[in-house]
């Protein structure tokens, strides 16, 4: 009787572990997904605060050439 049980208990194991190892690769997966993203944000954010500081400089300087002229 108490090898059976063992025999069951290590077969329970291991299909525990086999699950573990694949929920860590799914969820490696999904960090990896979400960092990109959060990269893409950080590129999306930049430039429009590029295209930002270029209109409010445009808009500055033209000011200034008006009000000079």
């Amino acid at each position: 009787m108490k090898k059976n049980d063992q025999d069951t208990s290590l077969f329970n194991t291991d299909v525990a572990q086999t699950k573990d190892f694949e929920s860590d690769k799914i969820k490696t997966t999904n960090v990896n997904i979400l960092l990109n993203r959060v990269r893409l944000d950080q590129k999306r954010t930049l430039k429009k605060r590029i295209v930002l500081s270029i209109i409010l400089a445009g808009l500055v300087s033209s000011l200034a050439i008006y009000f000079i002229v």
